[in-house]
């Protein structure tokens, strides 16, 4: 196994340093304090060892800004580039296929089948961030999936969320009137940030509804069957329980690919199904 030329502890904080400063456009020492529980000295030489071996290029100070912005020629060294990099920092996701990425851990037998990441910008996503962060609303161009027409709509972001196939901003629209969820690829162009926002997550009726999803195996499998499908899924006395909100029901549903308009002619292919339908119809009808 050859070995790699960074300590695995140094590489994650320079991975950071290279994420954080191309999609938030501005990198301090606090990020690294609080991601590795570093103190601030350390954090400083950290940012200084990258740019003096790493990407002497890449960073440049901003006094206004108060930390690093990148650099008009920044380039990944030891990153992809990608935004699904960074929406797992936010995410804080456990799934550590993106940080142990190509690291030679001795062991070669395994892969993974990963979706594609949609279309996402840093000028996209930049914004959004810091309109969450600092509770200001966002002018932007949006084009919807209905008829493909790019309009203009202002919005109060509270959220971002990770779905298997996609990220968006749940936020507040103007326009709607309502709260509504907006996909990161269809925005387009640059959002601008406005004044503060009208209404935060606090007014979001379905996010502050808090319910339960019950799986369940398909009842028209087997009994030795069901209990293959509850053991696979480490359900509890036939039951898979997952806590979430009303906004978000939809997305974990179709997580566990399952359809509430239709039934598999095959139980085997269904394999497992809403056990508490009734009670989360009125979240699954928009």
């Amino acid at each position: 196994m050859n070995k790699w030329p960074i300590r695995w502890d140094l590489l994650f904080r320079y991975r950071m340093i290279e994420v954080i400063a191309l999609w938030e456009g501005r990198l301090t020492t606090n990020h690294l304090i609080k991601s590795f529980g570093i103190g601030r000295q350390q954090a400083s030489k950290d940012i200084n060892t990258y740019l003096a071996e790493i990407a002497p290029d890449n960073l440049v100070y901003d006094k206004q800004l108060k930390g690093y912005k990148p650099s008009d020629s920044f380039a990944p060294k030891l990153t992809s580039g990608h935004a699904d990099e960074y929406l797992h920092i936010l995410s804080r996701s456990e799934d550590m296929t993106v940080t142990f990425n190509e690291l030679d851990m001795g062991f070669e037998n395994t892969t993974m089948v990963r979706p594609v990441t949609r279309n996402i910008t840093p000028e996209v996503l930049r914004p959004l961030v810091q309109a969450i962060r600092e509770k200001k609303r966002v002018d932007l161009s949006y084009t919807s999936l209905k008829n493909g027409e790019e309009v203009e709509r202002i919005i109060s972001p509270h959220t971002l969320v990770c779905t298997p196939l996609r990220w968006h901003v749940r936020a507040y629209c103007e326009h709607s009137e309502d709260y509504r969820d907006f996909v990161l690829s269809r925005i387009r162009g640059v959002p601008a940030l406005e004044t503060k926002k009208i209404k935060g997550k606090e007014q979001d009726e379905l996010w502050n509804t808090h319910l339960s999803i019950k799986l369940i195996p398909d009842s028209r499998l087997t009994e030795a069957q069901a209990k293959v499908i509850a053991h696979d899924y480490g359900m509890d006395k036939g039951t898979l329980t997952i806590s979430t909100n009303a906004a978000l029901v939809r997305y974990v549903l179709d997580t566990y690919n399952i359809d509430i308009n239709v039934l598999n002619s095959n139980p085997k292919g269904q394999q497992i199904i809403l056990g508490n339908f009734e009670e989360l119809r009125p979240y699954l009808i928009f």
